[in-house]
């Protein structure tokens, strides 16, 4: 990605204007909603900037705003996009708030007075910041816990705020009502709360403050777009997973619609490479301890299918603290792999992809899950779960926790497999090995589970929910008369 510096605490990135055409075919009621939501803002923001900040170049929500600033700008409005540089004295707390919204303790760590103050005081420098570029009328969405205390200087400013919370429970516990009570205060003054689902809004929130917009793919974009069964070989070859030795080129087209080409190996924990013919089992998502990597590993060597392989895929984990719960949990992973027996652990591959390029990224992702003859997503707590849209958008069949959004996009027998107990080994396997035997349950679960992405969770529908939430903040602030009021 590419971006300007405007200091140490915030960059903007570079927003690629996205042609949302491609849409009019794929999603025809989405792109008239998002057409009539474009027209009215349009009109109402003449001159006024929406913003979007979060804390991440490189995560799901990055991912996200990509796709959906590029598609606002092609429709005409001043979309822009801050990050928050990383923080290396922040983020144990923002892990910590992070795992604590999931109602899981984390690393057990205090939500004190002096976390608050250091959280303050981060806040403070990137608010000054971000106030030398809003203006009064401006809209600014601001994404999860790391910049929450940002909500009061936008609102001084006179601009809208809007915090987006991309986690959330659905059984809130201890955990997660402590996060809420540390971060209440910050996103108390928003003018509208955004979560994933409806059973994520915060006790304690106004509830006519509350919008729920789910989270969406893009597909078209790298990791989406489609790719040649020859290309997936070449990809996979380039960075060290297979050795086809196809004669193609690992060749896709970047973003901006530019030509690209891997040209990166990953580092890859394995004995030999995936041979041709081997089914494959893959699992995509960041190395955290929700994620439960383990416990795929742990189901994987109770498959009854001796020939086939796993693929636990994630971030390269190089530019994290060494004390970083992902670099913890990826350790702790590849230990656990290193002790299996010599039969099971050459069938098991741990894989970092390199992120320094998100399009090179993408595009192994993409191939990884091409490649994937069932695709397993084995959470203890979720959000929402986007790979597991990625991998039904690609038509592979999916076998899932039911926990979060994974019960929204799967329908269980239809367009996919949700196992009830995110803690049931066998229960994932015997799944995974229903799958592996039977090439048309497969190829009917995954034709569906595409068919139900492409209806439900594309970009064009969130981009217009996200429109008609700004527009509607809009005219209450003008209020009945048309005039602009108070700030609040």
């Amino acid at each position: 990605m590419t971006t300007q510096l405007l200091d140490r605490h915030l960059e903007e990135a570079l927003v690629v204007r996205r042609s949302r055409e491609a849409f009019r075919e794929l999603d025809a009621p989405g792109f008239q909603r998002a057409e009539r939501a474009l027209r009215r803002c349009r009109k109402s923001l003449a001159g006024q900037v929406i913003w979007h900040v979060n804390s991440s170049p490189a995560d799901g929500v990055a991912e996200i705003l990509r796709s959906l600033l590029g598609y606002a700008r092609d429709g005409g409005l001043d979309a822009r996009w801050l990050i928050a540089s990383q923080d290396h004295e922040l983020h144990p707390l923002s892990r910590r708030l992070y795992n604590n919204l999931y109602g899981a303790p984390g690393d057990g760590g205090d939500l004190g007075q002096s976390e608050r103050e250091q959280f303050e005081r981060v806040s403070d420098t990137r608010g000054a910041e971000l106030l030398e570029f809003v203006r009064p009328g401006d809209i600014v969405y601001l994404h999860d816990p790391p910049v929450a205390g940002l909500v009061a200087g936008v609102r001084d400013a006179g601009a809208i705020a809007i915090w987006r919370c991309h986690l959330g429970v659905e059984d809130p516990n201890q955990c997660a009502r402590r996060a809420w009570d540390f971060l209440r205060p910050y996103v108390a003054r928003a003018d509208a709360y955004v979560f994933s689902r409806a059973d994520y809004a915060w006790e304690g929130l106004d509830p006519a403050k509350v919008s729920v917009i789910r989270p969406s793919i893009d597909p078209f974009s790298p990791k989406n777009q489609p790719l040649e069964p020859e290309t997936v070989s070449a990809v996979l070859d380039r960075i060290g997973l297979t050795a086809t030795g196809v004669d193609a080129i690992p060749a896709f087209a970047r973003f901006d619609g530019s030509p690209g080409r891997i040209e990166v190996s990953a580092e890859i924990e394995q004995d030999a490479v995936i041979p041709t013919e081997a089914p494959v089992v893959a699992q995509v998502s960041g190395w955290e301890r929700l994620k439960d990597q383990r416990g795929v590993l742990t189901a994987f060597g109770e498959l009854e299918a001796a020939e086939a392989h796993l693929v636990i895929a994630g971030p390269s984990a190089s530019a994290l603290p060494q004390e970083s719960e992902e670099r913890h949990v990826l350790g702790q992973l590849c230990e656990l792999r290193a002790s299996l027996p010599a039969d099971v652990r050459h069938r098991v591959h741990v894989a970092q992809l390199p992120i320094d390029d998100r399009d090179d990224n993408a595009t192994m992702v993409n191939a990884i899950q091409r490649r994937a003859d069932v695709v397993v997503h084995k959470p203890y707590r979720e959000g929402f779960g986007l790979s597991v849209a990625e991998a039904m958008w690609k038509s592979k069949p999916v076998v899932a926790s039911r926990v979060g959004g994974m019960d929204e996009q799967i329908v269980h027998g239809e367009s996919g497999i949700l196992v009830d107990d995110p803690r049931d080994e066998a229960g994932f396997a015997d799944a995974i090995d229903r799958l592996l035997v039977d090439s048309e349950r497969r190829a009917a679960l995954g034709a569906a589970a595409r068919q139900r992405i492409a209806q439900r969770f594309t970009a064009i529908d969130h981009l217009a929910g996200y429109l008609e939430l700004i527009q509607s903040l809009q005219d209450r602030r003008r209020g009945p008369s048309g005039g602009r009021g108070s700030a609040g």
